[in-house]
């Protein structure tokens, strides 16, 4: 598989997407966007494949959308730019039934930062800042912004930060609720792979089901969400990983999962 925009390797059942236009702080353009499209659906069709880490190149994670580009005489139209680059990254990212982590190295910024937030988990650095930057020219926030960050911060700060773009901290992402753990820059790539591959060695068959319940719960009531676990539950029961996790209980020994 070869990539120009982006790096992408598999080592111990753990994916790494790498977003590599660093001269541009890994801004999107077509090409960058349709690659990691690319990726992920390897991410989601590869069995050997058990967790997904996606991470920048450089001392950016993401700038949002390549201005130039948009802007260029032949450039698509706008909407398009979203259906077409942005909107299928965000349903991968939701729809792989795999931990996917986001490591953000740098400034997120515009799409950059709502595709770090539709992650499951997000880890940065303690040098990353994220910004709702699509307030400064006049659009609005997409890939999933205005989905994800009022259920994640709550409303009135959401559309504070969408309104007036201002920029936060990695500890401030952290105090907000957005952001999981945060690392010193030269420690960031060694502790998120070992997170990414801390969850690829688990039963990674029953975290797919748990992100598929979370996934349900955002637009379920409370007794249809109890029906999804219940369903979910004996989907979970019958999976190789719980039997392999009971069985190595009971015989005192560390189990071995295969994510089945």
């Amino acid at each position: 598989m070869s990539f120009t925009s982006i790096l992408f390797s598999v080592t111990d059942a753990v994916a790494t997407i790498k977003l590599n236009r660093p001269d541009v702080l890994n801004s999107f353009n077509r090409s960058m966007s349709l690659e990691i499209q690319q990726a992920l659906e390897t991410c989601r069709d590869d069995k050997s494949i058990r967790a997904v880490l996606i991470t920048g190149e450089g001392r950016g994670f993401c700038a949002g959308q390549d201005l130039a580009e948009a802007m260029s005489p032949d450039a698509a139209p706008i909407g398009e730019i979203v259906r077409t680059y942005y909107n299928p990254i965000i349903s991968l990212i939701r729809e792989i039934e795999k931990p996917v982590i986001c490591a953000v190295n740098g400034v997120a910024a515009g799409a950059g930062a709502n595709i770090a937030f539709a992650c499951d988990i997000v880890v940065a650095s303690s040098a990353a800042t994220f910004i709702q930057s699509f307030s400064k020219i006049g659009l609005i926030p997409d890939s999933g912004g205005t989905f994800f960050l009022p259920r994640l911060i709550g409303w009135h700060r959401a559309t504070a930060l969408m309104f007036t773009g201002d920029k936060i901290t990695a500890e401030q992402a952290q105090q907000f609720g957005l952001v999981y753990k945060i690392s010193e820059p030269e420690h960031l790539n060694t502790e998120s792979s070992n997170l990414a591959k801390q969850l690829a060695s688990m039963p990674t068959r029953g975290l797919g089901l748990t992100k598929k319940a979370l996934n349900a719960s955002l637009s379920n009531t409370l007794t249809e969400q109890l029906e999804v676990e219940e369903k979910l539950q004996v989907e979970a029961g019958n999976s190789y990983d719980f039997k392999e996790g009971v069985q190595s209980f009971i015989e005192k020994r560390k189990p071995v999962f295969k994510g089945e």
